[in-house]
């Protein structure tokens, strides 16, 4: 199968035609279950994870579908939870076998199409559905959903989604459908008017998270976030996350506006302020949710998040101002089809940097990545596997220094 996330956008099939023929032909599951669709930058899949968490919590049997995957091509298709069975998946590949040799589908529209599939044969309650890459033409696209959310845009896939945010925003927000509720989960001043433009054309009611709460941090560890709730809308004054990182308050933010205009809009779900409190509290094991601001080991602490955007590094430098450490060690490994220049700019001079690369084709050679990061003033050795960077920045090590494993997913995938 051609793999994007090892070959990139060679791999990709960035059209809707494919995917709505092999769905055609499998019965448009899709059409037999009720669904979220979350596109953005960055925070999709997390706010995902967090969603699903909430309906979990409030009874309703949740599919959960998102992308890339880790460690296991199963993370990406949960009911409840648990991985797709490796049985449904090996029978779904013989059943529709000929399907496949004929349509050729990508990697991505197979993983759409076996997830829409189980769903449906699950018969599930609700489906939180994750965009892959953009919005308009992702094979995800082929949904009508209650309702839609959009994170936020910063700059990411450029060579595909375009080279302002303002064009990234009219691709993302190709996932607003006729008369269909939107919430944006941030207001850009360069996406503001892209996103109520088309949702006026579309007769869709437009939310701005902003307009309906704000959220600060007030307490956090390494195992949970405590937030200030403050909104005239919700009946909470405070929450309790097991997320941590860079990216919870955002994420926590979407998640409750979301909830506050779903259910205006669909009063027949049950959930209850309780089931959003607890939903909020076990994201991690009630979703089995992994890879952003992992904790590896606490002495020294190592850490590994899969930042690997503007956005998303912005936030993990900021961040790393408010934790307490002797010194800083960064293992990075980035993918070569990626512009990396401003992102160079955004990391600390003040670590000591291990270069190293993923086991996948796209993965940028340890040594040039090294050589490239010296003209930013990062300064280190590479090595050929992250194994081996880890186990050299533990060795420099003590115990109150902190290791953080950053620049590509797919090299977290490896030491998770």
């Amino acid at each position: 199968l051609p793999i994007f996330q090892r070959q990139g956008p060679k791999a990709l099939k960035y059209d809707l035609s494919n995917i709505q023929k092999f769905s055609n032909l499998i019965g448009n599951p899709h059409k037999n279950f009720k669904s979220i669709h979350i596109a953005g930058t960055n925070g999709k899949g997390t706010t995902s994870h967090v969603l699903a968490s909430v309906f979990q919590e409030a009874g309703y049997k949740t599919g959960l579908y998102t992308s890339p995957h880790y460690k296991d091509f199963r993370e990406r298709i949960k009911i409840d939870g648990k991985y797709i069975s490796k049985s449904y998946l090996k029978s779904f590949i013989q059943k529709y076998k000929d399907h496949i040799e004929e349509l050729k589908p990508s990697y991505f529209e197979l993983s759409v199409a076996l997830a829409f599939s189980y769903f449906a044969d699950m018969e599930i309650d609700i489906a939180i559905i994750e965009v892959g890459l953009g919005g308009r033409l992702d094979s995800t696209n082929i949904i009508t959903p209650l309702a839609s959310l959009i994170t936020n845009i910063s700059y990411d896939h450029t060579n595909t989604l375009g080279n302002s945010l303002a064009e990234i925003a009219k691709e993302k927000a190709g996932i607003i459908k006729k008369g269909i509720p939107v919430l944006i989960g941030e207001k850009q001043k360069e996406c503001n008017k892209v996103f109520t433009d088309i949702a006026q054309a579309s007769g869709s009611k437009i939310y701005f998270a902003d307009d309906i709460l704000s959220i600060r941090k007030i307490k956090s560890n390494l195992y949970c976030t405590k937030f200030e709730i403050d909104s005239e809308k919700l009946k909470l004054d405070s929450i309790k996350t097991d997320l941590t990182g860079p990216f919870s308050e955002k994420n926590i933010k979407y998640s409750l506006a979301f909830f506050n205009i779903f259910k205006k809009h669909y009063p027949e779900f049950d959930i209850k302020t309780d089931n959003i409190l607890k939903g909020l509290r076990h994201i991690k094991k009630t979703t089995k949710y992994i890879g952003r601001w992992y904790i590896i080991s606490k002495s020294p602490l190592i850490i590994a998040d899969g930042a690997h955007n503007i956005g998303a590094i912005k936030d993990t430098m900021s961040y790393l101002s408010g934790i307490q450490f002797d010194n800083l060690h960064i293992i990075l490994g980035i993918v070569s089809d990626k512009e990396w220049d401003e992102i160079f700019k955004l990391l600390t001079k003040n670590a000591k940097y291990y270069f190293t690369k993923a086991n996948i084709p796209r993965a940028m050679d340890e040594s040039a990545l090294k050589e490239m990061a010296r003209q930013y003033n990062l300064i280190g050795k590479s090595y050929k596997n992250v194994e081996l960077a880890k186990q050299e920045a533990i060795s420099n090590s003590s115990a109150n220094d902190l290791i953080l494993i950053i620049g590509s997913i797919y090299l977290v995938g490896e030491v998770l």
